[in-house]
């Protein structure tokens, strides 16, 4: 049958879909005449799988379309036409088309309408008009056919078309060669084709790029060659991979349709019958319970078929098949025209019958037997509705099909029979095991073989949920009777293995009413998974019928306008028929309604279900039967009993549980997580007093008579409701509210009746509600009630007849098994325990306490259930879930290998223990892991194995405060321990925790009291794409763990694997366990997407969450969306009220999903996929479906659902912009660096340009408040778009939203962008395009200037959002943008005229006009109007001009002290950083700015040759001019030249700054000029300290203490103090007395680090200071040893990369040579922090280069070290401990 275009799962109502939107009339026949079997009708836009929305109406009236002989490559091609790209306004095809003709010989034409694929119209497609009658294909017409792939009903998801009826086909012949041009036939064979054939065929039939067909023709590739390739091959023949995979996939279509016969060893017979099927079944395309059923009925028939060939009369039945088949017309192909086709095959046998008595009607405890062979009595229709109806069913042995299969066909019949006497309003009974062949043998018993009759009940109870529309469920359960079982005896009288079971429907009109039940029908189908469609069964005679099945419009428009008729009438007939025969009253279903309302139709009640409980006043005897409530997830009690907590039900139930007391005022405010926050909303039940407490005073707080109430407190009310019921702060669907009544409501204005409207509002209904009431009395007057206000019948909502004490027991009953001990254990001093109390555990509800019993004796494990437990808990860990103690326990169990050790377990457990190792109170040690490689699980195992020395906990709340959970742990720590000493100390787990050390201190202060040491050890899990580094950055023990496993890990894995495999059936599918078991197989993942994904419908409502999801998790780490949100966009509305979850809709696609919790404004469930290299391979899925990125942007930027009020919104909202913002770097951790961000960069490459405009101004739009958004969109039109005006417009949006330094910059780059595509575009500079030039650079520098300004205040990127959580960088952006528009600006000015006509002497004048040595005036040409025009310019610009050397000078020596005296503290290995790429750009533009501002040497001796009487002054300006050539003009130059000059050159140096030193014009030269000269002679010392250049060692010291006493402790020059520590670092050989000036070195180390940091404190939290000099064991100049001299010991025996890694793992300090050329220094390690001590009076601090080689707990203890020099002060490496 084939169901209306309505996707299973959304709700019914008796308004069923507009049929008028569907084909109009019916289309006549299609005749496929002999000979015809190639040609097709091939219109794949008919593929209804692909449409989405409005699916196209076929209408009236198309003419003729006849092809002519030889016209063979005439078609109808309209692509136009392909609707499912239509989002509006779908094609309506008008009905009765007329033939289309397909005269002989026209091998190849054929109808191609690929205009009428549904997937590729956009927008109001053409219209298709009238009378369509049959297509004739006439003989010999071999490769015409009917090809409608769009009517493969197997591919249709959603919305199918209507095909009307009447449409004859007739048989067809094997296909012959086809012809794809006028003269070019090819052979059968792809492999005889030639290399013209290959070529014709990719062009005209594949339409490939004529580019692509040319390079394979050249390349001589034959049919044998095309069939031979694969993917790889053709990209190496550059074949573009869209057109690689197109062909690979039309070869193998080729060959598969070019085969022989697809059964070759099948009988002659059977194949024609099963053509004859498949042609009425594509013709026709109605069929079995299916959206979309064509395949479904030809599979189905040939099955049926199949069996019939087997009996003895194979040919008559085959021939008399056949001719039922091919005559039988296309209105009514269902599974009840199947049954009339049938009827007329005559049977074999002929048997007596011999009735059996039937089991009486709704008795299942009637000890009824069948006997074998014997016959119950025909069916008949519906009589007087209370007689049952009969149908028959004969099911599949479990011997004959799987479980599964036989389960699978159970359900559906059952499910279909029940709702078509549901809908009829006749009892029925359906027996399974009985023949239902309208034959002889009809009514005959044969029974069944079963392997567990409680599988049969489950399947009856799981899956009432999966047929039904979620507001039937509940009646589905009360109207169908669960399975009977009747035994089945042998003729013989003796008991057999069989069974018949019977089913009984019993539609009382009190469940029914007027509702119309829709049934979701399972189908099977040829693809891996099951369809699902909608029917509407009614009854018809004996027989169900589908009244959706009809495929003609008309007919089923008129069936489905009568239907609400119908059922009216029938529920009349029931009614009266009910009260002719009422039964005596009768309240027996009490209990199972209770049932169903509090577990919302499922099996148990979920702890997930936050309860709301509204009570009144309940009398003390009746409280003990109140217990129920303490075993609900109570989130809140609204209280009418103002003296409840003195004697009432909050008094009872805090005696066990904790409860928070509130009042309803504490609720009103727009705040709601400061609310959460103060009222520990989800951690504690809060007790609301909604009529105020007994012995209150305040107005806010006292009880109210009812008058009072309603003016004074009912606004409270209702504001708390609407919070409460807010989805920002519960998913509806998570919430139970329960009314409790212990008395009689009689006054309309009461309270408790007011409160209820409010949530009647609020939830809009009473769908989530549940009302308890003491008695008939109460719920009488509660019933009429509400009746007046709210107009709604409450009876099937409200549980009357039931005692509280029944109540409770059956609620209690209903709860989940319990998976934690009744009674926890915690361990206590001396190998003793202490009982945790659960309310005591409620009081540190941001801890997940670990207990020493913990999963020990639990109630699941007496449950029959447990095995599926324990597989479910493995299946959700080993798929990707978070791991949770009972993955532990089980793998302690007999039988069970023991949980995977990781390497680093052995290592981090000896860290932890002893805990007598840790002095402080309070200690940190961490483990840092890659993401996704099982480090928190590795953390978890460690607290396992320590819960019974440790009292162990978990950080379960994000949201939670330090100073809370610090109170928590203290409570813990001393929990039961009254004045006794000792404690037993506290393992504390933070996962991703990014405030430890605070948390540690928080600890500290709140143990105070108890001056114990060994208390609480903090596990710090942090996961890091660099643990290596964070490793060594760390100051406290720590561990790492890789996403890389070991051998022996490896071999674990396996073990594991192979144990696993017994136990669970889908392993395969436990993805997190087998990308680890595979080592984090690229290639694994990539199988196993494209296996997964190999049937998704990418336009379908699965298919967009899952792109959506995809989209966000490949491009933004941790991004989710909350479950609740999902379910909204799935369209579930109540996943908790049928077995319909997000699980379920997303099938099979939900094994790549994993949901957890999230801690963020309440908890709430969020759904990711399992891993982002999952959501990589996705896309790439997503992409070969032809669905673009910037469609799957735009759905997130479009949906409004998204940014409405929803959990997790502003989560979502980060995620998103960061995708659109954040840019790719590799330092950190990215694979590349980017422009824009990755999702950006792909569009663009992928879809050009304008579609990142288009998504750019979307999101501006969307984020109206975002900065980073605009600057985005400008740096787009600026570097992609080149529109420089719209690119600054946006820049300034930006600014004015935000001012920092990277907005600031991209305003420069704006105008530095602008002027390089004029100075590109012009071949000569006019005096027009040069102001224009010197006023953009103008411009660009003073945005530069202030991006330089901002950076100092700026404290992060901001397009890095808060979980990109690297160390950020100073922003240099500023400093090199503005030197090179500087260069620009002077390569522009040197090409002038005015500068080059005379050659050298017109460069000397440019040079003393930059420098401000010239005027302008000399450079007129008062006869040359042009020139005159280019100096009046540089006139207007002068200053700006003479400011451009002098600022490339400052930002030149800028650079280089910020790259020689500072390192990034974290350097990724093997990776280029923006510091590399920096550094390359600067020394391309420092070589510019030599070359146009020095002159050669060659040029100066020329000069003093003519010219011997220089000026002293000249010759060191000459001296200086070289000097900087040299790059060794200053403090940080000379420092580069350690690494990079040869001795000679220094020597040089060293020479000219004696010159400049000793020939100081001042009486005392300089103090830069004095450093410099110092370090020159270290520098040449450490190179070559033989030269007879050198200084003394005192005599540097004496010249260093001369300007030591000129500057003072207060300079600002870092190098002068630098110098300092060099030269003046005492030693214990020298005698402080006999050195005065060796004294002040602490003061002058002081003066060190204040000047350091003042110039560069900005850039500390990414930088650090570099040490080039370390204390050696000599004396003198000699002990001054270089770290150049240090890598030149390690290269003898490492490489230059091994170096490297030596010096950031700290392991060189270990070399022999290295030692040998350093002096260890001793010193104490003092509160952190490093001495050294000379002397009485001299104690320098030294600063540990690693914090972590300090212990924590500021012991005092003697150490050694190493000591280098920074700029910052002298520093402590390779720290040992000498005790």
């Amino acid at each position: 049958m084939c169901p209306v275009e309505r996707k299973a799962g959304t709700s019914a109502s008796p308004e069923r879909p507009d049929v008028s939107r569907r084909n109009k009339s019916e289309q006549t026949d299609v005749h496929l005449k002999p000979d015809d079997s190639e040609s097709r009708l091939d219109c794949e836009s008919l593929r209804s799988d692909r449409s989405k929305e409005n699916p196209p109406i076929f209408a009236a009236d198309r003419t003729d379309v006849h092809v002519k002989p030889d016209d063979s490559e005439s078609r109808l091609d309209c692509e136009s036409l392909r609707s499912d790209r239509s989002k509006e306004n779908p094609p309506i095809f008008a009905a009765d088309r007329t033939d289309v003709h397909l005269k002989p010989d026209d091998s190849e034409s054929r109808l191609d309408c690929e205009s009428l694929r549904s997937d590729r119209s956009k927008e109001n497609p053409p219209i298709f008009a009238a009378d369509r009658t049959d297509v004739d294909l006439k003989p010999d017409d071999s490769e015409s056919r009917l090809d409608c792939e769009s009517l493969r009903s197997d591919r249709s998801k959603e919305n199918p078309p209507i095909f009307a009826a009447d449409r004859n086909v007739k048989s067809a012949k094997p296909p012959a060669p086809r012809k794809i041009g006028e003269d070019a036939a090819l052979p059968p064979s792809m492999e005889d084709w030639t290399t013209e054939h290959v070529k014709q065929w990719l062009t005209a039939k594949l339409r490939i790029p004529l580019s692509v067909s040319q390079n394979l023709y050249e390349s001589e590739t034959s049919g044998a060659c095309l069939v031979s390739f694969e993917k790889q091959d053709l990209v190496e023949l550059k074949v573009p991979l869209a057109p690689a995979l197109q062909i690979l996939r039309e070869v193998k279509r080729f060959n598969s349709r070019s085969e022989p016969s697809a059964r070759p060893h099948e009988p002659e017979s059977q194949r024609t019958a099963e053509h004859h099927l498949e042609t009425q079944t594509v013709s026709t395309d109605s069929g079995f319970h299916s959206e979309s059923s064509a395949v479904v009925i030809l599979q189905e028939a040939r099955d049926k078929i199949k069996r019939l060939l087997e009996k003895p009369t194979d040919e008559q039945l085959s021939e008399h098949t056949s001719d039922q088949f091919s005559e039988h017309t296309s209105d009514q192909f269902s599974e009840h025209t199947y049954g009339q086709v049938i009827e007329h095959i005559p049977t074999a046998t002929h048997m007596k019958k011999t009735l059996s008595a039937m089991r009486p009607f709704d008795k299942s405890n009637v000890p009824v037997f069948y006997s074998e062979h014997h016959f119950l009595p025909a069916i008949v229709g519906p009589s007087n509705l209370l007689e049952p109806v009969h149908e028959y069913q004969l099911l599949p042995d479990s011997e004959e099909v799987s479980q599964k299969e036989a389960l699978f066909e159970f359900t559906n019949e059952m499910f279909c029979f029940a709702a078509s006497c549901m809908n009829s309003r006749t009892n029925g009974t359906i027996h399974f095991g009985v023949k239902d062949k309208p034959s002889e043998e009809h009514g005959q018993i044969i029974g069944l073989k079963i392997s567990s009759r409680s599988l049969y009940s489950e399947a009856f109870e799981l899956n009432v949920s999966k047929y039904f529309d979620q507001k039937h469920i509940t009646s589905a359960r009360t109207c169908i009777r669960p399975p009977v079982f009747i035994q089945v005896q042998r003729e013989d009288g003796t008991a057999s293995d069989k069974c018949v079971i019977e089913v009984d429907v019993i539609p009382l009109y009190s469940e029914t009413l007027d509702s119309v039940f829709y049934t979701i029908f399972n189908i099977p189908s040829t693809e891996k998974h099951q369809s699902k469609s909608e029917c509407l069964f009614v009854r018809d005679g004996s027989r169900k019928v589908n009244i959706l099945s009809d495929s003609n419009p008309r007919v089923l428009q008129d069936k489905i306008k009568d239907i609400d008729e119908k059922v009216k009438h029938w529920a009349s007939a029931r009614r009266a028929a009910e009260q002719r025969h009422e039964p005596p009253p009768s309240c027996e279903n009490q209990g199972q309604r209770l049932k169903q309302l509090i577990t919302r139709g499922r099996d148990a009640l979920s702890n997930s279900i936050q309860v709301f409980v509204v009570t009144d006043k309940c009398v003390s005897t009746q409280l003990e039967h109140m217990d129920f409530l303490k075993e609900l997830n109570l989130f809140a009690v609204l209280d009418f009993d103002p003296e409840s907590a003195k004697d009432g039900t909050c008094h009872f139930y805090r005696k066990d549980r904790v409860a928070n007391l509130h009042f309803p005022h504490m609720y009103s405010t727009q705040d709601s997580t400061s609310v959460i926050a103060k009222l520990n909303l989800f951690k504690q039940t809060s007790w609301i007093f909604c009529n105020g407490q007994a012995g209150e005073d305040g107005d806010l707080e006292k009880p109210l008579t009812p008058g009072e109430w309603l003016k004074k407190r009912s606004g409270d009310i209702t504001n708390m409701v609407s919070f409460l019921c807010s989805p920002d702060l519960l998913p509806r669907h998570g919430l139970l509210v329960i009314i409790i009544l212990h008395s009689a409501v009689t006054d309309i204005s009461s309270p408790i009746l007011e409160t209820f409207c409010a949530l009647y509002r609020s939830l809009e209904g009473m769908d989530n509600m549940l009302c308890l009431c003491k008695d008939a009395t109460v719920f009488s007057h509660w019933k009429n009630l509400v009746d007046i206000r709210c107009k709604e019948n409450i009876t099937n909502k409200c549980i009357h007849s039931l005692s509280f004490q029944e109540i409770s027991s059956t609620i209690k009953t209903l709860k989940e098994p319990q998976t934690r001990a009744s009674r926890r254990f915690l361990p206590s001093t001396g190998s003793s325990s202490v009982q945790l109390e659960k309310k005591d555990e409620e009081m540190m509800p941001d801890l997940e306490i670990l207990c020493e019993n913990e999963c020990e004796n639990t109630e699941i494990e007496t449950k029959t259930s447990f095995e599926d437990f324990k597989k479910k808990t493995e299946e959700d860990f080993y798929r990707g879930g978070q791991v949770s103690w009972w993955n532990f326990y089980l793998s302690e169990q007999p039988g069970s290998l023991p949980f995977i050790k990781r390497d680093r377990y052995t290592e981090l457990h000896k860290i932890i223990c002893p805990v007598q190792s840790h002095m402080p109170p309070c200690v940190i040690v961490s483990l840092f892991h890659h993401p996704g490689c099982g480090g928190t699980t590795l953390a978890m195992h460690i607290l396992w194995s320590l819960k019974n020395k440790f009292r162990c906990a978990v950080v379960k709340n994000q949201m939670a405060t330090n100073k809370d959970i610090a109170l928590q742990v203290r409570k813990l720590l001393i929990y039961g321990k009254q004045d006794q000493s000792g404690f037993t100390p506290v393992l504390l787990l933070t996962d991703n925790w990014y405030d430890v050390e605070d948390l540690r201190q928080c600890i500290i202060s709140a143990t105070t009291d108890r001056n114990q040491p060994n208390m609480v050890v903090i596990l710090k899990c942090e996961r890091t794409p660099f643990p290596n580094e964070a490793s060594r950055n760390s100051d406290n023990p720590n561990v790492i763990i890789s996403a890389k496993l070991s051998l022996k890990e490896k071999d674990l894995f396996y073990e594991k694997y192979e144990e696993l495999k017994k136990s669970h059936d889908k392993l395969d599918t436990f993805y997190a366990f087998m990308i680890m078991k595979n080592n984090f197989s690229k290639d694994y993942i990539s199988d196993l997407v494209n296996n997964i994904l190999k049937d998704l419908d990418v336009g379908s409502k699965q298919g967009r969450l899952l792109g959506g999801l995809a989209l966000l998790n490949a491009y933004v780490h941790d991004s989710y969306m909350s479950l609740s949100l999902c379910e909204e966009l799935m369209e579930i509305r109540s996943p908790l009220r049928k077995t319909e979850t997000l699980e379920d809709k997303m099938n099979p696609y939900s094994t790549l999903l994993i949901t957890f919790t999230v801690e963020e404004h309440g908890t709430y469930q969020a759904v990711r996929l399992l891993h982002q290299m999952i959501a990589e391979n996705c896309l790439k899925v997503y992409k070969e479906h032809k669905l673009k990125l910037s469609d799957v942007t735009a759905d997130l930027l479009y949906c409004e659902n998204l940014y409405k009020t929803c959990m997790g919104k502003d989560f979502l909202i980060q995620f998103i912009q960061s995708m659109l913002v954040t840019r790719s770097r590799r330092e950190q951790g990215d694979d590349k660096n980017t422009l824009f961000s990755p999702l950006i960069e792909d569009i663009q490459k992928e879809e050009g340009v304008d579609k990142v405009t288009e998504v750019l101004e979307r999101a501006v739009k969307r984020f109206d408040r975002s900065a980073t958004l605009p600057q985005a969109l400008a740096r787009h039109m600026c570097l992609n778009e080149k529109d420089f005006d719209s690119a600054l417009k946006w820049a300034l949006d930006a600014q004015s939203k935000r001012s920092n330094s990277y907005i600031a910059d991209t305003v420069g780059q704006v105008y530095k962008s602008h002027l390089k595509k004029i100075i590109e575009d012009s071949k000569e500079q006019s005096p027009e395009s040069l102001d224009e030039c010197l006023n953009l650079a103008s411009k660009a520098v003073s945005a530069f200037k202030e991006s330089q300004e901002l950076a100092k205040k700026d404290e992060h990127d901001p397009l890095d959002l808060h979980f990109k959580r690297g160390h950020t960088s100073y922003n240099l952006s500023g400093y090199l943008a503005e030197t090179e528009v500087t260069m620009m600006a002077l390569d522009l000015i040197t090409e002038l005229p005015v500068f080059t006509a005379t050659g050298r002497h017109s460069r000397d004048k440019m040079l003393q006009f930059l420098r401000g040595q010239h005027p302008l005036s000399s450079l007129g040409h008062h006869n040359d109007p042009r020139m005159n025009a280019i100096v009046h310019v540089l006139k207007n610009h002068e200053r700006f001009l003479i400011s451009l050397k002098p600022r490339l000078k400052e930002n030149f020596s800028f650079f280089e002290d910020y790259f020689t005296y500072l390192r990034p503290r974290h350097v990724p290995l093997k990776k280029e950083t923006v510091e590399e790429r920096n550094k390359r750009k600067v020394s391309e533009l420092f070589k510019k700015y030599i070359i146009l501002f020095s002159c050669s040497e060659e040029e100066k001796l020329s000069e003093r040759a003519k010219n011997p009487k220089l000026s002293l002054q000249q010759v060191i300006v000459d001296h200086r001019e070289d000097l900087e050539m040299m790059q060794a003009d200053s403090f940080a130059g000379l420092l580069q030249s350690l690494s990079h000059k040869d001795p000679k050159d220094i020597e040089n140096i060293l020479a000219k700054w004696k010159f400049i030193f000793e020939n100081s014009r001042s009486r005392f030269p300089s103090t830069s000029d004095t450093v410099n000269y110092i370090l020159a002679n270290i520098v040449l010392h450490s190179v070559k300290p033989n030269s007879s250049l050198l200084k003394k060692y005192e005599e540097l010291v004496t010249i260093l203490n001369d300007t030591l006493q000129r500057e003072g402790t207060r300079s600002n020059m870092s190098e002068l103090y630098y110098l300092c520590m060099l030269l003046m670092w005492p030693s214990k050989e020298q005698s402080l007395k006999n050195f005065t000036e060796y004294s002040n070195i602490t003061t002058y180390i002081t003066s060190a680090k204040r000047s350091f940091h003042k110039r560069f404190s900005p850039m500390f939290p990414s930088r650090s200071a570099i040490a080039y000099f370390f204390l050696g064991r000599s004396s003198g100049l000699k002990r001054i040893i270089n770290k150049a001299k240090l890598d030149q010991t390690l290269q003898e025996s490492q490489s230059s990369d091994q170096i490297r890694n030596l010096w950031h793992t700290g392991q060189a300090w270990s070399d022999s040579n290295i030692q040998g050329k350093l002096l260890r220094v001793k010193g104490r390690s003092e509160n952190g922090d490093i001495y050294v001590t000379y002397g009485a009076n001299t104690k320098i601090t030294v600063r540990p280069a690693y914090l972590g080689d300090i212990r924590s707990g500021y012991s005092r203890e003697e150490v050694s070290f190493y000591l280098g020099f920074t700029l910052e002060g002298p520093v402590a490496y390779g720290v040992k401990y000498e005790n």
